[in-house]
Order: structure tokens, then C-alpha cells, then sequence
């Protein structure tokens, strides 16, 4: 009794100082179970006394599982036990969830080099001088010839019905039989593939269709299949005939990447930059998803493989599944050291009933006033399923900010992070591109998501709209993938307010001059209002975020190299120390980025004007515009959203049920209601002077107001309308049921 006595005052906090004492203390809790403490004295107490011991702690902790007490300055403080049930994440590796149409999914490729880099540089390849891409523009038509040894079968629905769990057979069956011994086997039924068709047109040549994104007629640039029995020596040619880009950083230089299940086995070798006469060039089919003469894109390359009876894979990027997120995931969540300060939990799930993951890092707070002056950042990725080297990025940041080193605890010391890993893991499944099952670009609907359509894009704002009532958000950044520019750089949002101005260029800048792969000069500023959708714009002006940032990173390399995945997680450290560097209470470091930039943009100004430095003297920055100082920003051809989602109906939201409370007030006023009228007496008119009272003549429009009552509209019950009309002749209620019979036919009729 003495135990629950100290501890009710405990319980007399708000909801909101729970709330908050939940944050600070969420990580140093330790579940504890409060026994019953025997008191020589109990044996004296009064029978009311000993009723009263009765309710006692350990009855408490039988009662509910729902009160966890953890230690603070030396007292229990109590705290409600999470819901672990409803968005913890599982302890084990869950099966991905398919669209209902795909029957047949084959093993996931178990590739154990796949993060391993090459011990050397690959360097770009150099076309050969004197090579007119003109030539191969008419080589590919609509007319196909040749066999076709491999074909997916079509979506058996236009849009997105449902989903369910499906395993991997054991024994994945070949959608069409083999010809010869010498066909080469094409296989894209697992994650993250996407090859629709290969079809034989010589000896050694296939000519490839890729599969667009699911529910649309667009979005063809990422590739990843499998090949099996091939032979060593001959020189084979693959043909890409359905790509959309104008541009390709293929032009410039970029293979194509290449795993070899025999060379990880004997020679230790992961992916591999191979290939020789690469072409990208404009054929002559004509494109199906818009109006016009716009025609398609080809890719073509040339390759010899190392052994016989091989199993090898192509793909346009390193390839980074959501199986390959949850093995990550699981690593750190089994670490006993690192998931003291990382919590991991289920953000929402997708379209498609997949989880999206939410990490939660920084170092456990002792006091509430600590963890309250601690700043937000949020980082997501992998918004677009085919930019996978974003997904490379993310994990070098996760690895580092989960590190022991000395800046990895300062920063946990000092921030909370907030990262989203997996934006759309329904697109990573099933080899998307660039869009989600609902067949729309996740990135251009942060305006104003719809939540049933874009369950993570509308959770993420709600996170973030929650987490700014608490703590001030430093910096925002949604890492892509760019497949027209070299190097990393970001967009940025330009702020015209004076206090702020080029405040928006130092997280940037920064990051330039710690790492030679960032390139500051590729870097824009300007909000385009078909951008508005996007992640970053959408922070920026909804949120009030001054550092919001989409961080590119490129599908080849710098300096006529290629990116290998240790350079893409690399990247994640680098902005981690960028990151130390903004934040540093010394304010020096941004004082001399500001200066050194007020200087580049007043020279580029003054050269873009066609003056001089001197001439501009100290015009202030509010008085230059520079909006004309930077080109397009070279995005994707998919800027504008397509409107809304390419769903059948959208699920209703729930009825909202009354409260007891509500309930209560209602049923009493309604009484209230019902003794007043029986309480007061009828009020009679005057008889009037005819003769004829005021009662009687109100008995025709009482038998009028009966009659339309019986006529009522057809949304109304037949049972509503027989207990309405009472005594009505019969063809009335008739008429009433044939109109209701009619409305129920076309509702089923628009149902089915």
C-alpha cells in the first residue's frame, strides 16, 4: 500500500508531458517489475486497511501488461508499454508481397559478392573514332524477326487489385521451351528484374524488350536480368529496342555492369563494368504512350563470357532488393551494441501491403531538456525503385551513423536522425523504374498525397509535421539517381527572403570541398513550378525547411571513371562530415562559405550582365536575381505528375462511430425532448366562424403530407416506405418498390 501511495503522484502529468517524457526517455527505459513489499507492521492493520493492501502492485502488473516502469534519478516514473504488435519490425526476414497476376516468382539470385568492389578502376570505354551513331538509327523497326526464346505473360488486370505473400518455387518452370542447346536461357521472375522479351535473331544475337512499369505504357531505362547456358569464346550481341531517354550516359562512355556466378566462385570478383561497342541511339519505333513521331531508344553492346555453362546477370546499376534491406536491417537490429541507439519500426505499409521501414538513431537521453534540444534530420531514399545506387548512398550513412567512430557519436549525441530507407518497395519488387502500383511517380505527389494511394509519401509529412511541434529540423535530403549528369551533386530550393539569401548553397558548397566526387557546379537552385510535387519543394514551402535537398549521385562515375559501391556508400560518410562541418558552434566555417559565395555569384552576375565586378560596387544580394544565373536542371522526362492514381476505388474511410459520452448527450436530449412534449397540453385555436375548427381543417394537409410521404425517393427502404404509408392504396407503394428495384439493379450493375 505505502508502494502505491509514491506512486500515484507520478501519474498526475498531462498527456503531453508523457508524450514528451516518452521521447526522452524511450531508450534508456529498462522493464522492471515492482514486487510486494512485506511489511512486519501488516499483521496490525485494520481490516479496512488490509482491503486496501489488497489492489496491490504485483495484482497491477497481472491486471495489465500495458505499464512499463523505467529508473529516473533514482525513482520509478511509469510509461505505457509500445505496441509492439502493430509496428515493430519482425525478427526474421518477411516474404515480399506480389500483385495478384504474377503466379510465378523464382529464386532471389543469392548473390554473395554482390557488395563487393573491384580490386582495380574500371575506366570508361572509348568508342572508336570514326563511329557514326546515324547509321544504327534505322537498324531497328517495329517489323521483329527472329524467334522468341523468352517472354513474361501479360498482366491479367489493368490496374492494381491486390496482393499476397509469394514464395520462391524451388523449380522455376521456362515460360517458352528451348530450341537448341545453343539458346541462351533469360530469366527476370525475382525481384528488382524487369525483361519482358528476348528474341533470337542470329546465332549470337538478341534482341531485348524491356517491361514498363507495371499499370503503365512508360518508364523503360532500368534493366537487371539472368542468363544461363552460355558458352565460352563466341562474341554475343544484346539489343535494349524499348528505352525512352533521349540521353544516355552510355554516349559518354558507361558499361553496362555484369556478374558472373563462376567468378565470385573463383576468383572472389563481384559486379563488373564489361562490354565493347556500346551504342545508345534513336530506332525507328515509334512510341505507344504519347501522340506524335517520338520514337524509341536503343542500346546496344557486345560481350564474350568467361566460362561455359554459366550463370550471369546484366543489370544498368547495382542492384540492391528489399531482401537485401531487411538482411541489412536485421544486422543491425541483432547487433547488441548498435540497437541501443537505433530503433527500428514499421513507418506504414505500402499499396501493396509491404512494410516501410523508419530508423530512428541518436544516443539516449538522460533529462527531458537534453533530448528537447536535440535538432531533427531526415533522410530518405529510394523514392524511384530503379535508382538503386541511392540505396548504396543510404547504407553507407546508415553504416556510418551506426559506427563506433568519435564523429558518428557526436552526431548521435547532438541529433536525431529520422531515416526512411525504402520509399517504395512495392516498385524495388516487381522492377519498376520509376513509379508505384498505382502507377504514378511517388515524387511529384508530396503536395497533396492521397493516403490511400501513397501511404509513405503521406506518412512521411505526417512525421515530419509532428516531429516540427517538438524539435527544429536542420536539414531534409531525399537521395535519386541521375542517368544524364556525371559526379553527385543536389537541387537545392532558392530563398529570396534577405536575411537568408545563398544560406540555401553552404550545406552544398561544403560538401564539395570534403570530397572531390561531389561537384558543387552541378548543383541548382531554381524551384520550377513543375517540380512543385517533389520531395524537396514540397519541405521547403509546405514545412519551412531552409535546407531541403535532393542529392544525386550518378549511374557512372567521375573523371572517366566508374562509381563502384564502395564509392556510392562513401558518399553517405562524406555527408555525415559535411554535416559536422554546417553544424559546428564555431561559426566561422559558415561565415567563410558565405563570403567565398557571395563572390562567385557577384562574378557570375556581372559576366552573365556583360559588366564588371566594379561596376556592380556594393549593390546588395537582395537587388540581384538569380534565376537567369542557372540552366534547366536536366531531369527526368516524367516532371509532370499524371494525375490521379491509376487505382478502380479507392477505399472509403471508416465511419466515425459516437463516443459514449456523445452517445449519452444524445439519448438525453432526446428525452429532454419527449417529456416536454408530453408535459405541455395541445394548443387549440378559436373555433372560427363558419363553424369548422382549426383541427379539422388541417386534416387535409395532414392526409396530403401522408401522401408524399408515400412517394418518397428511391433511396428509401421498402420497409421505411411500408411503415411511412400506412393505409396508402396499394399502386402507390408499388410504384416505390419498382423505382427502388431499378436503383439497386444499376448499383449492381456499376459494382460488378
Amino acid at each position: 500500500a505505502s508502494a502505491i501511495t509514491s506512486i500515484r503522484p507520478s501519474y498526475s502529468f498531462s498527456i503531453k508531458d508523457s508524450l514528451a517524457l516518452s521521447e526522452a526517455h524511450e531508450w534508456g527505459y529498462e522493464k522492471t517489475r515492482l514486487w510486494e513489499h512485506e511489511d512486519s507492521a501488516s499483521e496490525k492493520e485494520t481490516p479496512a486497511r488490509r482491503r486496501s493492501s489488497a489492489i496491490s502492485l504485483k495484482d497491477v502488473n497481472s491486471r495489465t501488461t500495458q505499464l512499463v516502469f523505467g529508473m529516473q534519478d533514482g525513482k520509478r516514473v511509469p510509461k505505457l508499454k509500445e505496441p509492439r504488435s502493430l509496428y515493430c519490425v519482425p525478427r526474421d526476414i518477411v516474404l515480399p508481397r506480389w500483385p495478384v497476376g504474377i503466379d510465378t516468382i523464382c529464386p532471389q539470385p543469392d548473390l554473395t559478392h554482390n557488395h563487393i568492389p573491384p580490386p582495380f578502376n574500371e575506366e570508361f570505354y572509348k568508342r572508336p573514332s570514326g563511329s557514326n551513331l546515324r547509321l544504327l538509327e534505322k537498324a531497328d523497326t517495329d517489323k521483329h524477326e527472329g524467334t522468341v526464346v523468352y517472354q513474361l505473360p501479360l498482366m491479367r488486370f489493368p490496374f492494381y487489385t491486390r496482393s499476397r505473400p509469394s514464395a520462391a518455387l524451388e523449380t522455376c518452370s521456362f515460360p517458352l521451351p528451348s530450341y537448341e542447346d545453343d539458346v541462351l536461357r533469360f530469366e527476370s521472375r525475382f525481384e528488382c528484374a524487369n525483361l519482358f522479351r528476348a528474341r533470337r535473331v542470329g546465332p549470337y544475337e538478341y534482341e531485348l524488350e524491356l517491361r514498363w512499369d507495371y499499370f503503365t505504357m512508360k518508364h523503360t531505362q532500368w534493366f537487371y536480368f539472368r542468363v544461363s547456358n552460355t558458352k565460352a569464346g563466341p562474341t554475343y550481341k544484346f539489343t535494349i529496342i524499348n528505352l525512352l531517354k533521349s540521353g544516355s550516359l552510355y554516349n559518354e562512355g558507361m558499361k553496362p555492369l555484369f556478374y558472373s556466378e563462376r567468378n565470385a566462385k573463383n576468383k572472389n570478383l563481384g559486379w563488373l563494368r564489361l562490354g565493347h561497342n556500346i551504342h545508345y541511339y534513336k530506332n525507328n519505333i515509334r512510341r505507344k504512350d504519347c501522340k506524335g513521331e517520338r520514337y524509341q531508344y536503343s542500346l546496344t553492346w557486345q560481350f564474350q563470357f568467361p566460362y561455359n555453362s554459366d550463370v550471369c546477370y546484366f543489370s544498368h546499376c547495382y542492384p540492391y532488393s528489399y531482401t537485401d534491406l531487411q538482411k541489412d536491417l536485421l544486422e543491425i537490429a541483432n547487433d547488441a551494441v548498435k540497437s541501443q541507439y537505433v530503433k527500428q519500426r514499421i513507418l506504414c505499409h505500402s499499396l501493396g501491403g509491404n512494410m516501410v521501414h523508419l530508423l530512428t538513431v541518436t544516443t539516449p537521453s538522460t533529462h527531458l531538456t537534453e533530448a528537447k534540444q536535440k535538432r531533427a534530420v531526415v533522410v530518405t531514399a529510394r523514392v524511384h525503385p530503379g535508382e538503386t545506387n541511392s540505396s548504396y548512398m543510404m547504407r553507407g550513412f546508415i553504416n556510418f551513423i551506426t559506427g563506433s567512430s568519435p564523429d558518428a557519436k557526436v552526431l548521435r549525441d547532438n541529433f536525431v536522425f529520422k531515416i526512411v530507407p525504402m520509399l517504395n518497395p512495392d516498385g524495388v519488387i516487381v522492377g519498376n523504374y520509376r513509379s508505384s502500383l498505382a502507377a504514378r511517380d511517388l515524387n511529384r505527389n508530396y503536395k497533396n498525397p492521397i493516403k490511400d494511394a501513397y501511404p509513405s509519401i503521406w506518412s512521411v509529412k505526417a512525421m515530419i509535421r509532428r516531429m516540427l511541434t517538438e524539435r527544429e529540423v536542420v536539414l531534409y535530403c531525399d537521395l535519386h539517381g541521375h542517368s544524364r549528369k556525371m559526379n553527385v551533386f543536389m537541387y537545392g530550393c532558392e530563398n529570396k527572403d534577405p536575411g537568408l539569401r545563398l544560406q540555401e548553397r553552404v550545406f552544398p558548397n561544403m560538401m564539395g570541398r570534403n570530397t572531390s566526387k561531389f561537384k558543387y557546379s552541378s548543383c541548382r537552385f531554381k524551384v520550377q513550378k513543375k517540380k512543385e510535387g517533389t520531395g524537396r519543394i514540397v519541405m521547403w514551402q509546405q514545412m519551412g525547411i531552409l535546407n531541403s535537398f535532393t542529392m544525386e549521385a550518378t549511374f557512372a562515375g567521375y573523371n572517366n571513371v566508374h562509381f563502384n559501391s564502395r564509392d556510392l556508400e562513401d558518399m553517405g560518410y562524406h555527408f555525415c562530415d559535411t554535416l559536422l562541418d554546417y553544424c559546428d558552434p564555431d561559426p566561422s566555417k559558415v561565415a567563410h562559405v558565405l563570403a567565398n559565395l557571395t563572390r562567385i555569384v557577384r562574378a557570375q552576375y556581372a559576366a552573365k550582365m556583360g559588366k564588371s565586378i566594379e561596376d556592380l560596387g556594393d549593390l546588395p544580394l537582395e537587388d540581384l536575381d538569380f534565376s537567369d544565373l542557372e540552366s534547366s536542371d536536366g531531369g527526368s522526362d516524367s516532371s509532370v505528375s499524371d494525375g490521379p492514381p491509376k487505382l478502380p476505388l479507392l477505399r472509403k474511410s471508416k465511419k466515425k462511430y459516437k463516443t459514449r459520452k456523445e452517445r449519452n448527450q444524445i439519448h438525453r436530449q432526446s428525452k429532454r425532448r419527449n417529456s416536454k412534449q408530453t408535459s405541455e397540453p395541445p394548443k387549440t385555436k378559436p373555433q372560427s366562424l363558419g363553424g369548422e375548427s382549426s383541427a379539422a381543417k388541417d386534416e387535409k394537409p395532414a392526409k396530403i403530407k401522408m401522401e408524399r410521404r408515400c412517394s418518397v425517393s428511391s433511396a428509401e427502404s421498402p420497409t421505411t416506405l411500408a411503415k411511412q404509408a400506412h393505409g396508402v392504396p396499394k399502386h402507390a407503394q408499388e410504384r416505390v418498390e419498382e423505382r427502388q428495384a431499378k436503383v439497386n439493379k444499376k448499383r449492381r450493375r456499376f459494382l460488378v
